[in-house]
């Protein structure tokens, strides 16, 4: 499927009509479980590769950390971007004070939320790298010992 196509089913998704799509479009947006296979297969790589490995492995928009509009940010516990599968821009910045549209802390909160030790779903918005637009967006995050790995959909 060509980027075109998928922008084309996510702007019927956005408008209410994905259930109108025929399979094959469906079948190419990103869902929760597959953000969730990804966020656990990367902590695994991380586990057993360390962590320049799997950075280097996330931040390639081929590797095996992307898919479709599926890619990867991993986080310190103080809100500095280590790897990012769609912008290496962002490595190395602090993002804790970034604010959705909204004016949502979202990395502020991620960081929060990550204090808890489990896996957790969070809801912001952000630019969708295949559309263009800022979209509802939900994210899958796994803490890892200092780090938050991150994954996530752009919700229809």
């Amino acid at each position: 499927m060509t980027i075109s196509t998928q922008f084309l089913a996510r702007m019927a998704c956005a408008a209410g009509l994905c259930a109108l799509l025929p399979p094959a479009f469906a079948a190419e947006l990103v869902t929760k479980p597959e953000a969730e296979a990804m966020v656990k297969k990367a902590v695994a790589y991380l586990k057993a590769n360390g962590k320049d490995k799997t950075y280097a492995e996330i931040d390639r928009k081929d590797g095996p950390f992307t898919e479709r509009d599926l890619y990867l940010t991993v986080y310190g516990n103080d809100g500095v971007v280590l790897a990012h599968g769609a912008n290496a821009r962002m490595i190395g910045k602090n993002l804790l004070e970034i604010k959705d549209v909204d004016g949502k802390a979202f990395v502020k909160e991620r960081v929060d939320l990550a204090k808890k030790k489990v896996p957790f779903w969070q809801e912001y918005k952000f630019n969708n790298p295949v559309s263009g637009k800022i979209e509802p967006k939900a994210m899958y995050c796994q803490p890892h010992d200092d780090l938050i790995v991150c994954g996530g959909v752009y919700l229809k």
